[in-house]
């Protein structure tokens, strides 16, 4: 096990001198989400030294694991955590359940640096914990806030953007009217406490569905692949589903309060909390995948995507011109575990044994 270890190591500080990530000098401040629904996942321990090995600064998980909160100690690498959707109605029931859960999983932990407690990840309004969304939220804020930490640590919560009912041109991008009654009060609530929403944004999703009207360039962020969409310029359609978001947030609070249309724009921010392109859709080992035969779910695409992306968030989009946009790539490795269509498990940067599964090109 010791030999492995140190095998395991050698590697990801030879990786670390073959692709140049550095991603906390890039002003767009881009992490890496960590997932563990993989069967041979590094340990947590050599998981963490991937991260330090390559400066990636920011890291998402999606439950407060106790092994990856000890071994991120002192490391300076900002976290993201999230609370699974089963412990929201505890914490929505009693605010004393919420102040228990940040003594166990923030306090105890005083060398980790939080950003985010992501309060439910994709939480649908059609599911039975939708309703507890909001008040689990609002008890977290107090416990921090009782603390003197509120303003260190932001909660929020992440949304699909399948919850839009349109989103084509952006400018009009609008909310389903049966989600209202949930993303409304959400939204409120992050502008009063000026909080990113954190938003999934998958244009490899929505080249899936919709490959007669998205062309594969645009879906991959390729240069010169821009289109016009109600007027405005849009390079590619990370920016246009995340400029249909802020569009949408903005259409909510200029109708819920005095605030002015101006004002709404500089209120409805986002966080891109995942975003990343399947690099297969077949049961093969990613290595022998074919690269540049056409395939959207492939090593080649993904590896465009990615590095495309590096290149974009640094901009801002048409609605936020200048404006870095903080993004969370998913994820540090395939998940041969999670559930779901195939494709799901291969979105990874990293293999198991510490190597990139392809270059990446970080400025």
């Amino acid at each position: 096990m010791a030999s492995s270890q140190k095998d395991f190591m050698s590697r990801i500080l030879t990786v670390g001198l073959l692709i140049t990530i550095s991603l906390h000098s890039t002003g767009a401040q881009v992490g890496v989400s960590y997932g563990r629904l993989g069967s041979e996942l590094p340990c947590t321990e050599d998981v963490i030294a991937l991260y330090k090995n390559n400066s990636i600064t920011r890291m998402r998980i999606y439950d407060p694991h106790p092994p990856t909160l000890h071994a991120l100690g002192g490391t300076g690498i900002e976290l993201m955590v999230g609370i699974p959707e089963a412990d929201l109605p505890d914490l929505a029931d009693c605010q004393c359940h919420a102040d228990d859960w940040v003594k166990a999983n923030i306090l105890s932990y005083p060398d980790v640096k939080f950003r985010y407690i992501a309060v439910g990840n994709e939480v649908s309004p059609s599911s039975k914990y939708a309703p507890f969304v909001l008040p689990a939220m609002k008890h977290i804020y107090n416990a921090l806030s009782a603390l003197c930490i509120g303003n260190k640590i932001s909660v929020s919560t992440s949304i699909k953007t399948d919850l839009l009912g349109n989103s084509t041109p952006p400018k009009d991008g609008v909310f389903l009217s049966n989600v209202t009654w949930y993303i409304r009060p959400i939204v409120e609530f992050l502008s009063d406490t000026r909080t990113p929403l954190l938003v999934n944004v998958y244009p490899y999703f929505a080249y899936m569905n919709d490959m007669e009207n998205i062309s594969p360039s645009f879906a991959l962020l390729q240069p010169n692949s821009g289109k016009e969409l109600g007027g405005v310029y849009y390079d590619n359609l990370f920016y246009a589903i995340l400029d249909a978001v802020h569009a949408a947030m903005e259409k909510i609070l200029a109708s819920s309060s005095s605030m002015s249309a101006r004002l709404a724009s500089v209120s409805a921010s986002t966080t891109v909390s995942e975003t990343g392109h399947s690099s297969s859709h077949k049961n093969k080992p990613v290595e022998k995948e074919s690269v540049g035969d056409g395939d959207f779910s492939s090593v080649e695409n993904a590896r465009i995507y990615n590095n495309n992306l590096m290149r974009i968030v640094k901009k801002g989009t048409p609605k936020r011109p200048g404006i870095p946009i903080e993004t969370y790539i998913f994820a540090m490795f395939d998940e041969d575990l999670k559930p779901g269509p195939d494709y799901e498990r291969h979105f990874g940067i990293f293999l198991a044994n510490g190597r990139p599964k392809y270059p990446l090109r970080f400025y």
